[in-house]
């Protein structure tokens, strides 16, 4: 009776839209865009959160919101939950960017696997180092700190108030120069090596034509580099996780 009682019209357009910005982050977060996640458990969990933070709505919308209002209300929720996981999306593109330079640089371009993420092929040192920052995310419960987000989100925009800022631009702009550039950073290690051995082989050749380059020179080359990447892996997962703290830091530009 109590749950009946609270369902008045406010209270409904509350849950609605509310449920509409879960809807916006859920549908664009680094793990929950899982092609493997059944749309069930997704609607499911989507409905879950919004129970879990509705006491949270301590304002009531307008009673004589129109349709069209509530529209727009709800297109500026989901703009809202779209925003924030897409800042947390350019996170782990740098560390896919980072692996495909990776594995273009050992000649594994080849060598692709189907990611349960994208739906797609991708190069499977990328594919590794993206599965491992996924799996420190959720091991040390960062992903926890997104809900923070959203509990805070729902103190400082009211439902159906959220105002497009131009601050939120200018980071996007300076995160995808930051893609490119931290990127290309987790793999010069491996790239400049491959590079030195490249010019080794080529002296070699130079000074023994009979020398079998596919044969010899292939598998070394790739068997160093792949012993590079174990020793730089840490120091890749540090440099993720600064920048994913980052960009959590970051999506406070969404409440100015």
């Amino acid at each position: 009776m109590e749950f009946l009682a609270y369902l008045t019209e406010g209270n409904v357009t509350n849950f609605l839209l509310l449920l509409l910005r879960f809807a916006g982050i859920v549908a664009f977060f680094p793990f929950f865009e899982n092609q493997l996640i059944n749309t069930q458990i997704k609607g499911i969990f989507i409905f879950w959160l919004t129970i879990l933070f509705i006491p949270l709505v301590t304002t009531l919308p307008p009673t004589n919101m129109t349709i069209l209002e509530f529209i727009i209300a709800g297109i500026t929720e989901i703009m809202l939950g779209f925003l924030a996981s897409f800042a947390l999306q350019i996170v782990f593109g740098m560390i896919s960017f980072g692996g495909e330079l990776i594995s273009f640089a050992m000649g594994l371009t080849i060598a692709n696997a189907y990611d349960p993420v994208t739906g797609a092929q991708k190069p499977i040192v990328g594919q590794l180092l993206s599965l491992l920052a996924l799996m420190i995310v959720l091991a040390l419960d960062y992903h926890h700190l997104f809900l923070y987000f959203v509990a805070d989100s729902i103190k400082e925009i009211p439902l159906g108030g959220f105002i497009y800022s131009n601050n939120y631009i200018l980071y996007t702009i300076k995160a995808f120069s930051n893609l490119f550039l931290i990127g290309l950073t987790m793999s010069f290690p491996i790239i400049a090596l491959i590079l030195l051995s490249d010019i080794i082989f080529g002296m070699i050749m130079k000074a023994h034509p009979q020398f079998n380059l596919l044969a010899i020179g292939f598998p070394v080359k790739i068997a160093v580099a792949f012993a590079v990447l174990i020793v730089i892996i840490p120091a890749i997962i540090i440099h993720f996780k600064r920048e994913f703290l980052n960009a959590i830091d970051a999506l406070t530009i969404l409440f100015q």
